[in-house]
């Protein structure tokens, strides 16, 4: 097994006061202009995006779920715009991208031909793809069909490389950090979801407004530094996915298990996942003990959201990856 990445006391008040610097000059600086529009897949399917940032370098951004939409990392993903052009995109089934009749068009394929749709949209030979949550299985399904295509990639709050007992221990660790009247009246927000005649971004919120707490290490103190808002997109695009894209999306990844084809891919990654995060830590560590330029970078105080949690802590590690040779 790889070591993870130390992070000394000496570097952490190094990256702080980098981090200083970098909020000072971005008060004084412009904020990166953002453009948007549609792309066309060969099966007719629409794919929003978004393009912010500036620098040499383009990254595209993959979101989680499956199911939630670009706005639910574009607020936190930021800092990344200070030195890199960020494509955002909403995955099909989601936000403002087609939400297909046929659930057949939206298994694990066809997000991976989305993908590359979006990467030779933008003439992009090699692609560095930054993902969170479920978009990690996303990123690295892609980058084995099509390795040639990526740099590299930073995966943040994994779910793992293998199936496994993974479910069982997520949802264990999720109710503990639930009382009976939060899990009531998540249910409740789930529920007006599915219901047609009811306010989908009013039961967005209210879900996300108690889903949010078990997935954070200090929800009190850290619920205000979320900048994205999960519950921002089209209602139509917010409804779908979360009741039909999670659920059917992840059904074609069945009892997925990539450890095995992991072990030939030489594209580098880190790995970013936070010490209390319910996604267990033993189970992440097995993207970089089956990848071969594999980091794994441990997080402290934080769990789903580390980059919102210990912002001074991740963007730096983040920068020095994607700067690195």
């Amino acid at each position: 097994m790889r070591p993870a990445l130390l992070i000394s006391a000496a570097r952490t008040s190094a990256s702080l006061a980098l981090a200083v610097m970098a909020m000072a000059m971005a008060a004084t600086a412009q904020p990166p202009r953002a453009h948007d529009g549609w792309i066309t897949t060969t099966d007719s399917t629409r794919l929003y995006y978004r393009v912010i940032g500036r620098g040499s370098d383009t990254v595209i951004a993959i979101h989680g779920g499956p199911g939630v939409d670009l706005e639910s990392i574009a607020g936190d993903f930021a800092p990344l715009a200070e030195h890199h052009v960020v494509i955002f995109y909403d995955q099909r089934g989601t936000g403002r991208s087609t939400l297909p009749t046929d659930t057949t068009r939206l298994g694990a394929d066809q997000q991976v031909a989305d993908l590359d749709a979006v990467r030779r949209h933008f003439g992009l030979a090699r692609v560095t793809l930054i993902a969170h949550s479920y978009g990690p299985l996303l990123a690295a399904t892609y980058a084995l069909a099509h390795p040639d295509a990526v740099r590299r990639m930073v995966f943040f709050g994994p779910v793992p490389p293998r199936r496994g007992d993974f479910w069982t221990r997520f949802g264990k660790v999720m109710a503990s950090r639930l009382d009976s009247t939060q899990q009531a009246r998540m249910a409740d927000a789930n529920r007006r979801l599915g219901d047609s005649s009811a306010d989908a971004r009013q039961a967005c919120r209210d879900l996300w407004a108690i889903a949010m707490r078990p997935r954070l290490a200090e929800p009190d103190r850290t619920l205000p530094l979320i900048r994205s808002d999960l519950c921002a997109s089209d209602p139509a695009g917010i409804r779908y996915g979360l009741t039909v894209t999670n659920r059917v999306v992840m059904a074609t990844y069945g009892n997925w298990d990539l450890r095995a084809r992991l072990r030939g891919l030489t594209v580098p990654v880190l790995v970013v996942h936070g010490e209390q995060d319910a996604i267990p830590m033993d189970l992440v560590e097995e993207w970089t003990t089956s990848l071969p330029h594999g980091q794994l970078l441990r997080v402290p105080g934080a769990a789903h959201f580390t980059y919102a949690e210990q912002p001074q802590l991740v963007w730096p590690a983040v920068e020095r990856f994607l700067g690195s040779p």
